[in-house]
Parts: C-alpha cells; structure tokens; sequence
C-alpha cells in the first residue's frame, strides 16, 4: 500500500507537468518546472508530519520558500478546478479528505 506522501507525490507531479503542457506549451516538462516538481517532492518528503498531514494550504507550517509557494499556488490554481476530470477518484478523495 502507498504512503499518503507517495501518493501525495504522484499527483503533485501529474499537475506540475500537466500545467506546464498546457501553460508553456510543452511537451516535456520544462525546466523551471521539472525545479518545482523537485522542490515539492522534497518538501513533501520532509514533512514533519508524515501521513498525518494536512493538504499544505491548511497546514501551519510553511515548507515551501514564498517564491516556491507562489508558483505551486499558480499551479493549483489552474489544475485543480481541472482534476474532477483528470484524476477523478483523487480529486474526489482530496475533497471529502478520505485519505
């Protein structure tokens, strides 16, 4: 079974490149995207709080660098409102907090 923090990391990607194909017109991720994809796995990887943690937006604990947390932000933006339809069973998870 995979950790909430694998899972976590999977769809973090997902919406990392997903934004960047459709935002920079891409197909393979680029570079300041494939540094943001890094930068949250790592983040999400040392999270204090392992698999009790909360969606990042709620936590009272900021890993990310403002910088960092803007861009992921823009991303969540755009993806999220989108993930109903590209990662269904995730977003409906997301949203009752299921997992």
């Amino acid at each position: 079974m995979m950790s909430k923090i694998e899972k976590e990391k999977i769809i973090v990607v997902f919406m990392i490149k997903y934004y960047c194909k459709i935002n920079h017109h891409q197909e393979i991720t680029c570079e300041n995207c494939k540094e943001l994809i890094a930068y949250a796995q790592e983040k999400l990887q040392m999270c204090p709080f392992g698999d009790k943690k909360n969606s990042c937006s709620k936590c009272k604990v900021h890993c990310y660098s403002i910088e960092k947390r803007e861009e992921i932000r823009k991303v969540m933006r755009y993806v999220g409102p989108r993930m109903i339809y590209l990662m269904p069973l995730e977003y409906m998870n997301h949203l009752f907090n299921k997992e």
